[in-house]
């Protein structure tokens, strides 16, 4: 993980150096402190949080705080209390139908905060917009799996290790 902040790190250097009206653009996570590049109508804002994943536990925090103050309030109890009386009778939907339990939405929400974000800092680069499909194609490329046939086992560990040091 350290490997990958620090290319991060180049990264952002070198484009700050190379398209230097980025800078006020370049903000730092409320949360982790990371740097990240924002657009340009957010360019001074201190309360924003990355995409690498405080966006997502800040909603999930204020989601889950909202609920308790909810039902702590008389409104909500009752609300709560029904249905909780709801789960514990027996079930009543008609036969053949059953609840479909919400698939793990996590993942390919992350990725596409993920794809947003390169979608923003590829436009702040390039000075034009870029669409999602150009960033899923360049992505695409980029991000393909090479085969482990190119290199020898011998070479192919030595590397992850150097990459990836335990």
């Amino acid at each position: 993980m350290a490997g990958l902040v620090g290319e991060y790190y180049v990264l952002l250097r070198s484009l700050r150096r190379i398209k230097p009206h980025l800078r006020e653009c370049l903000t730092r996570c409320r949360h982790c402190r990371i740097f990240l590049f924002t657009h340009p109508r957010n360019a001074g804002r201190h309360d924003l949080r990355c995409a690498f994943g405080c966006r997502q536990a800040h909603r999930k925090q204020e989601s889950t705080r909202r609920s308790v103050a909810y039902y702590r309030d008389p409104e909500g109890r009752k609300k709560k209390a029904a249905l909780n009386n709801r789960r514990r009778s027996p079930a009543t939907s008609p036969a053949g139908t059953e609840k479909v339990g919400s698939s793990n939405q996590a993942p390919s929400r992350l990725s596409e905060i993920m794809v947003q974000y390169v979608r923003v800092v590829c436009s702040l680069i390039e000075g034009r917009r870029v669409s999602r499909s150009e960033v899923l194609e360049m992505l695409r490329k980029v991000l393909r799996q090479h085969s482990i046939g190119r290199l020898s086992k011998i070479d192919y560990i030595v590397r992850q290790l150097n990459q990836n040091p335990p």
